[in-house]
């Protein structure tokens, strides 16, 4: 696509955004932002029953326009392509620079890139959350803090 070409995508995908709805029955919901220009997206995943491809995503969130075109195109192609999670966790910036344009990551890179890191790390919690039941640690934490002992990540938070 040549230049005007991408441009008009964004302007799209800002105003008739596809994906941008917060799902209800979502397996995880993942904010992220960018302090410094406001910039919010979150990014809500459902997976398939075998725990390795996307059934759907969408976002919710609001900033620039490249930040919420570029969450929408990003998600376009996720659910279009029935994404794994491993191929979330393998996607790199390069491959925003593919989606809508190398000058607009270059010009805004936080602002372009925000939705992948967002979805990289939903794709990380998932996976971690879903460890952790198999490895029974929520039965575990729950009979912990009956207790009020505080184990795991909000044991360290508490030193």
């Amino acid at each position: 696509m040549d230049k005007q070409e991408l441009m008009e995508q964004l302007v799209e995908h800002y105003r008739r955004p596809r994906h941008r709805y917060a799902m209800a029955d979502a397996d995880v919901a993942m904010p992220g932002g960018n302090p410094g220009c406001g910039d919010l997206v979150t990014i809500y995943l459902r997976v398939d029953p075998d725990g390795q491809v996307v059934a759907e995503a969408s976002f919710d969130g609001e900033g620039c326009t490249i930040s919420q075109a570029a969450a929408d195109i990003l998600l376009d192609v996720v659910n279009e392509e029935r994404w794994t999670l491993d191929r979330i966790l393998e996607a790199d910036y390069h491959l925003m620079e593919e989606l809508i344009g190398e000058e607009v990551v270059k010009l805004r890179p936080r602002c372009a890139t925000l939705a992948l890191g967002t979805l990289k790390a939903a794709a990380t919690k998932y996976l971690r959350d879903r460890l952790r039941r198999e490895a029974g640690l929520e039965a575990v934490e729950a009979e912990n803090a009956r207790f009020g002992i505080v184990t795991g990540e909000g044991a360290a938070a508490d030193h």
